[in-house]
Protein backbone atom coordinates (compact mmCIF):
# COMPACT_ATOMS: atom_id res chain seq x y z
CA UNK A 1 0.00 0.00 0.00
CA UNK A 2 1.28 3.49 -0.42
CA UNK A 3 1.82 6.13 2.07
CA UNK A 4 -1.68 7.50 2.93
CA UNK A 5 -0.02 10.66 5.13
CA UNK A 6 1.71 11.73 1.63
CA UNK A 7 -1.99 12.45 0.31
CA UNK A 8 -3.10 14.73 2.83
CA UNK A 9 -5.08 17.34 2.43
CA UNK A 10 -5.70 20.80 4.10
CA UNK A 11 -9.53 21.54 4.97
CA UNK A 12 -9.17 25.03 4.60
CA UNK A 13 -9.25 26.11 1.12
CA UNK A 14 -12.03 23.57 0.09
CA UNK A 15 -15.46 23.63 -0.27
CA UNK A 16 -16.87 20.13 1.71
CA UNK A 17 -19.98 18.42 1.11
CA UNK A 18 -21.01 16.51 4.08
CA UNK A 19 -23.04 13.28 4.49
CA UNK A 20 -24.10 11.11 7.29
CA UNK A 21 -23.19 7.56 6.71
CA UNK A 22 -24.76 6.20 9.99
CA UNK A 23 -26.17 7.81 13.70
CA UNK A 24 -25.56 4.95 16.39
CA UNK A 25 -27.96 5.02 20.00
CA UNK A 26 -25.93 3.77 22.51
CA UNK A 27 -27.16 3.37 26.07
CA UNK A 28 -25.46 3.30 29.49
CA UNK A 29 -27.81 1.69 32.51
CA UNK A 30 -26.84 3.70 35.48
CA UNK A 31 -27.90 3.45 39.31
CA UNK A 32 -29.83 6.91 38.04
CA UNK A 33 -31.22 5.66 34.52
CA UNK A 34 -30.72 5.02 31.36
CA UNK A 35 -27.90 7.48 29.51
CA UNK A 36 -28.54 7.95 26.03
CA UNK A 37 -25.68 8.91 23.68
CA UNK A 38 -25.59 8.99 19.69
CA UNK A 39 -22.27 8.30 17.86
CA UNK A 40 -22.17 9.67 14.04
CA UNK A 41 -20.24 8.63 11.39
CA UNK A 42 -19.54 11.45 8.99
CA UNK A 43 -17.94 11.74 5.26
CA UNK A 44 -17.20 15.01 3.49
CA UNK A 45 -15.96 15.73 0.05
CA UNK A 46 -15.53 18.06 -2.31
CA UNK A 47 -17.13 15.77 -4.89
CA UNK A 48 -13.54 16.55 -6.96
CA UNK A 49 -11.29 13.86 -5.39
CA UNK A 50 -11.10 14.91 -1.60
CA UNK A 51 -12.54 12.75 0.91
CA UNK A 52 -12.56 12.45 4.32
CA UNK A 53 -14.21 10.46 7.23
CA UNK A 54 -15.02 11.18 11.15
CA UNK A 55 -16.88 9.93 14.15
CA UNK A 56 -18.64 12.17 16.56
CA UNK A 57 -20.21 11.07 19.64
CA UNK A 58 -22.43 13.62 21.83
CA UNK A 59 -25.20 13.77 23.85
CA UNK A 60 -27.09 15.40 21.28
CA UNK A 61 -27.44 14.33 17.58
CA UNK A 62 -26.94 17.60 15.73
CA UNK A 63 -23.39 18.63 18.31
CA UNK A 64 -22.17 14.41 17.36
CA UNK A 65 -22.47 15.17 13.77
CA UNK A 66 -21.35 18.17 13.97
CA UNK A 67 -17.79 16.71 15.97
CA UNK A 68 -17.91 14.38 13.14
CA UNK A 69 -17.54 17.08 10.55
CA UNK A 70 -14.82 18.32 12.34
CA UNK A 71 -12.94 15.01 12.48
CA UNK A 72 -13.77 14.73 9.11
CA UNK A 73 -12.29 17.70 7.71
CA UNK A 74 -8.81 16.64 9.65
CA UNK A 75 -8.63 13.50 7.61
CA UNK A 76 -9.16 14.31 4.12
CA UNK A 77 -6.86 12.69 1.43
CA UNK A 78 -6.68 13.40 -2.26
CA UNK A 79 -7.36 10.35 -4.73
CA UNK A 80 -7.12 10.49 -8.48
CA UNK A 81 -9.84 10.51 -10.66
CA UNK A 82 -10.10 9.85 -14.63
CA UNK A 83 -13.30 10.86 -15.92
CA UNK A 84 -15.27 10.77 -13.74
CA UNK A 85 -14.42 6.92 -12.66
CA UNK A 86 -10.89 5.09 -10.64
CA UNK A 87 -7.58 4.41 -12.57
CA UNK A 88 -7.62 1.04 -12.26
CA UNK A 89 -9.14 -2.32 -9.73
CA UNK A 90 -8.45 -1.66 -6.56
CA UNK A 91 -8.74 -3.40 -2.71
CA UNK A 92 -8.70 -2.37 0.66
CA UNK A 93 -9.08 -3.65 4.05
CA UNK A 94 -10.21 -2.43 7.31
CA UNK A 95 -10.84 -4.71 10.49
CA UNK A 96 -13.57 -7.06 8.92
CA UNK A 97 -14.23 -4.74 6.05
CA UNK A 98 -13.14 -5.97 2.66
CA UNK A 99 -14.12 -4.05 -0.24
CA UNK A 100 -13.84 -4.67 -3.76
CA UNK A 101 -13.42 -1.40 -6.46
CA UNK A 102 -13.49 -1.16 -10.48
CA UNK A 103 -13.31 1.20 -12.55
CA UNK A 104 -16.42 1.33 -14.70
CA UNK A 105 -17.61 2.85 -18.08
CA UNK A 106 -19.36 6.57 -17.97
CA UNK A 107 -22.94 6.18 -17.39
CA UNK A 108 -22.73 3.31 -15.40
CA UNK A 109 -23.30 5.34 -11.98
CA UNK A 110 -22.27 4.14 -8.62
CA UNK A 111 -22.85 0.52 -8.04
CA UNK A 112 -22.10 0.40 -4.24
CA UNK A 113 -24.08 -0.54 -1.12
CA UNK A 114 -24.74 2.20 1.47
CA UNK A 115 -22.13 3.83 3.33
CA UNK A 116 -19.51 2.68 0.56
CA UNK A 117 -21.91 4.51 -1.91
CA UNK A 118 -21.64 7.57 0.16
CA UNK A 119 -18.04 8.10 0.12
CA UNK A 120 -17.52 7.61 -3.25
CA UNK A 121 -20.57 9.77 -4.20
CA UNK A 122 -18.34 12.71 -2.03
CA UNK A 123 -15.07 12.17 -3.73
CA UNK A 124 -16.79 12.73 -6.97
CA UNK A 125 -16.90 9.16 -8.29
CA UNK A 126 -19.87 9.00 -10.82
CA UNK A 127 -18.73 5.95 -12.65
CA UNK A 128 -17.41 2.67 -10.37
CA UNK A 129 -18.86 -0.98 -9.30
CA UNK A 130 -18.15 -1.79 -5.87
CA UNK A 131 -18.60 -5.02 -3.92
CA UNK A 132 -18.30 -4.99 0.21
CA UNK A 133 -17.31 -8.57 1.18
CA UNK A 134 -16.75 -9.30 5.12
CA UNK A 135 -17.91 -7.28 7.69
CA UNK A 136 -21.08 -4.59 7.42
CA UNK A 137 -20.58 -2.20 9.95
CA UNK A 138 -20.48 1.10 8.52
CA UNK A 139 -17.29 2.31 10.37
CA UNK A 140 -14.72 -0.05 9.06
CA UNK A 141 -16.34 -0.36 5.63
CA UNK A 142 -15.89 3.48 5.31
CA UNK A 143 -12.23 3.12 6.67
CA UNK A 144 -11.70 0.03 4.15
CA UNK A 145 -13.28 2.29 1.15
CA UNK A 146 -10.78 5.19 1.96
CA UNK A 147 -7.85 2.88 2.38
CA UNK A 148 -8.85 1.62 -1.31
CA UNK A 149 -9.17 4.90 -2.89
CA UNK A 150 -5.86 6.62 -0.74
CA UNK A 151 -3.62 3.41 -2.74
CA UNK A 152 -4.72 4.57 -5.46
CA UNK A 153 -2.33 5.43 -8.26
CA UNK A 154 -2.74 7.08 -11.55
CA UNK A 155 -0.25 6.63 -14.82
CA UNK A 156 1.99 9.87 -14.20
CA UNK A 157 2.37 8.44 -10.49
CA UNK A 158 3.81 5.45 -11.57
CA UNK A 159 5.98 6.51 -14.45
CA UNK A 160 7.56 8.94 -11.36
CA UNK A 161 8.04 5.76 -9.57
CA UNK A 162 9.25 3.73 -11.87
CA UNK A 163 11.47 6.39 -13.38
CA UNK A 164 10.26 6.44 -16.91
CA UNK A 165 7.77 8.69 -19.61
CA UNK A 166 4.30 8.41 -19.30
CA UNK A 167 3.59 6.98 -22.66
CA UNK A 168 5.84 3.87 -21.30
CA UNK A 169 3.69 2.97 -18.92
CA UNK A 170 0.52 3.02 -21.39
CA UNK A 171 3.20 1.14 -24.14
CA UNK A 172 5.26 -1.03 -22.16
Amino acid sequence: MSDINSKKVKSSDLELKDKMVALNRVTKVTKGGRTFTFAAIVVVGNENGVVGHGLGKSKEVQEAIAKGVDDAKKNLVKIPLRNGTIPHVQEGRYAGAHVLLKPAAAGTGVIAGGSMRAVLESAGITDVLAKSKGSSNPQNVVKATINALASLRDASMVAKQRGIELDKVYNG
